[in-house]
């Protein structure tokens, strides 16, 4: 993906793909109607402004005159720019912030807790690993 960002709508259409997998552009108004309702001329125009960008394609289907839309690109790049952006404008580069106003607003389940205490745990041994692998520093006696 670019870094362009995504206006909202079509973010809920890739939201939507990656969460369902490839739908028609009908399948995908059906979807998103509870929380963005659109006509199928608005579906139809956001799918082509992501066909434009190269971050959806589309096929026949196998039934009817229908495409099949589906996205060409992994959310995480998508997330990544989305974090990175909300870090810097929200939370002024804090990532401590970011993190700890996510935890408190959503209490994560026990079993997040374990897998983030996981997480840590690599972090941790990705720095000590790449402190001793300075050139010029000896390890300590």
């Amino acid at each position: 993906m670019t870094e362009t960002a995504l206006p909202d709508a079509e973010l809920d259409v890739m939201v939507c793909l990656w969460q369902h997998g490839p739908k028609t552009a009908r399948e995908l108004r059906e979807v998103l109607t509870p929380t963005r309702p659109m006509t199928h001329a608005s579906i139809s125009t956001l799918l082509s402004r992501l066909i434009e960008k190269g971050l959806v394609g589309r096929e026949k289907g196998t039934v009817g005159k229908a495409f099949v839309f589906r996205a060409l690109v992994s959310p995480n790049a998508t997330r990544r720019h989305l974090v990175s952006e909300l870090l810097d404008r929200v939370f002024g580069g804090s990532g401590l912030a970011l993190v700890s106003t996510l935890l408190e607003s959503r209490r994560p389940t026990a079993h997040e807790i374990e897998e983030l205490s996981g997480l840590l745990d690599q972090l941790r041994t990705r720095k000590s690993g790449s402190k001793s692998k300075k050139p010029g520093r000896r390890p300590s006696p």
